[in-house]
């Protein structure tokens, strides 16, 4: 046996080898909200491949769908021209399976965690429209065909939107290279592969006004074209304050009016003070931090936990109106131990956006959502 044959071994082994958690004796996220929506949270391999068990028996027992944070990104799963890394996605698969939760691929088309050689041709210039259009095949008929039938949902392209100017859309290598239609081809080349997966748009930032817009106006013509979507998907990178509940309503609303299914995939609340630009999640994006940013490294006083309870509170308020609407909600990682945003867009701050604490324990917010779930509704 090879050393990436025995690697797989003990990734499957692990990821199979929790408990159940079908006899929860307390209610859980995915129970309370099991009529209403998936339940999702994004996971790192190690928490499911055996490094840390509480944290996996956490994600199996309270969610019902789970999205690899990094590992069916490109530069995960296909680092070389000639080389594909499916040990860690096989092993979310497997976890996914045992413990009854969804799939959910993310991304296979995006400007970001994309290798350099995916770019590149002869003599370190950019490939031809058609050399790239080839690769974007390949890749995605091979990693979405590997998955049929295993991963629900995919997102296909992931950030395409322009964050200003008067372009539609982000002047990335893709676009450059292939041209605008590089989004509708990736579509149609994932529904070749996987004619039953749903596939979506993701974006950030799509509760203002402008960028709104700009995703419907996009959303509306590949729908004319006929192409192959299924629904789009708004990350929900939110603050304590922003955007408005209104805003966050709206955006589902035009959505939907669409005839496309809304999936929130990368929901948190930023709990520290900034410099404004909130919503701009471009993982490129850098600001330079001082104490006076950072004022909570000793933990979160109980005052701010009830204001991110309460502000959790009327984001599900929205979210349970619009139910018919929106099929997942997914939080962008576990606990505020795990959160890209200890480091976004200021590097080495203590942040508070989730559910849980740094130990695994349940906030406030988490006891309102499992209470807010919990209530008698009317449709």
């Amino acid at each position: 046996m090879n050393f990436r044959s025995h690697t797989a071994l003990l990734l499957l082994a692990a990821a199979t080898s929790l408990p159940h958690p079908a006899h929860a004796a307390e209610p859980t996220l995915r129970g309370v909200f099991e009529k209403d929506f998936l339940v999702g949270v994004a996971l790192s391999s190690g928490t499911i491949t055996g490094r840390n068990p509480k944290a996996a028996e956490l994600a199996a027992t309270q969610f019902s769908a789970i999205t690899p944070e990094n590992e069916t990104k490109w530069q995960s799963i296909h680092p070389q021209p000639d080389q594909y890394r499916f040990e860690s996605a096989d092993a979310y698969v497997s976890f996914a399976k045992e413990h009854k939760m969804e799939l959910i691929g993310h991304t296979l088309v995006w400007h970001s965690q994309t290798p350099g050689w995916v770019f590149q041709g002869e003599d370190g210039k950019p490939p031809t429209r058609e050399v790239l259009l080839k690769r974007m095949h390949d890749h995605i008929q091979t990693v979405v065909g590997r998955y049929k039938g295993k991963v629900k949902d995919w997102d296909v392209v992931n950030e395409a939107l322009s964050d200003g100017g008067p372009e539609l859309l982000r002047d990335s290598p893709w676009r450059k290279i292939i041209g605008d239609d590089f989004i509708d081809l990736a579509f149609r080349y994932a529904h070749e592969a996987d004619p039953k997966a749903e596939l979506y748009y993701n974006d950030y930032g799509l509760e203002s006004e402008r960028k709104r817009a700009n995703s419907v106006k996009l959303l509306k013509g590949l729908l004319d074209r006929g192409v192959p979507i299924t629904g789009v998907g708004t990350q929900s990178h939110f603050h304590l304050n922003q955007p408005p509940v209104a805003d966050i309503e709206k955006t589902i609303k035009d959505f939907s009016a669409l005839g496309l299914k809304v999936m929130v995939t990368e929901l948190d609340v930023d709990v520290l003070p900034g410099r404004g630009n909130f919503g701009n999640a471009d993982v490129n994006r850098r600001e330079q931090g001082d104490a006076t940013l950072n004022p909570y490294t000793a933990g979160l006083p109980e005052d701010m936990q009830k204001k991110l309870a309460e502000r959790y509170a009327e984001i599900f308020d929205v979210y349970l109106r619009h139910r018919k609407a929106i099929t997942r909600v997914t939080f962008w990682g576990l606990s505020d131990g795990q959160t890209w945003l200890n480091g976004f867009p200021i590097r080495g701050r203590t942040n508070y956006p989730l559910l849980f604490d740094r130990e695994l324990k349940p906030k406030p917010a988490f006891e309102a959502l499992i209470k807010k779930g919990s209530e008698k509704r009317t449709p």
